[in-house]
């Protein structure tokens, strides 16, 4: 089996007023989750490229601190991964993280939003989870989409944009 190259995976981009990507996965329980079932409300649905690694712990532990500002304000969090349901358990035991984890092994719903390809990690190109957030409205349409953030600090920079806390 060959690697995969940059002409396998051609990363969308999503902007503001595009509509976001419907999904339904399994979360840490195993219980499938709906982005449609956060209708009326707005959601933060940030990628991640795999749980129990430093700047992806560091990323759900600040959601998991920014939580109650975030739902007061009225957003909801869920973070993807291509982590099984099984690992996102022991992730969210192991950093006692209280936001919503879904896993998307096969990678259609990273690829869906852009946030799975070509990507440098340490100056190589490679295919990857490129780490991203988006903000989804109440309507289910993208308010703001953000690629390669870092994970150190990203969860107060999102809060200094949004206002909150």
């Amino acid at each position: 089996m060959r690697g995969m190259t940059e002409t396998d995976v051609v990363p969308v981009r999503l902007s503001p007023g595009d509509a976001a990507p419907e999904f339904t996965l399994p979360d840490a329980d195993g219980t499938e989750v709906s982005l449609a079932s956060y209708r009326g409300r707005r959601v933060i649905v940030y990628c991640y490229p795999a749980a129990l690694t430093p700047g992806c712990t560091t990323q759900a532990v600040d959601f998991t601190a920014s939580a109650g500002d975030l739902a007061q304000a009225g957003l909801d969090i869920i973070g993807l991964s291509p982590d099984t349901p099984e690992k996102l358990l022991r992730f969210r035991e192991q950093e006692s993280l209280g936001i919503t984890l879904l896993s998307d092994p096969d990678k259609q719903v990273l690829q869906a939003y852009g946030a799975y390809g070509p990507k440098k990690l340490y100056g190589k190109e490679v295919i990857g989870v490129i780490r991203s957030t988006f903000i989804v409205d109440a309507e289910g349409r993208i308010e703001k989409a953000s690629y390669n953030v870092k994970a150190t600090g990203h969860v107060a920079k999102l809060l200094r944009d949004l206002g909150v806390g």
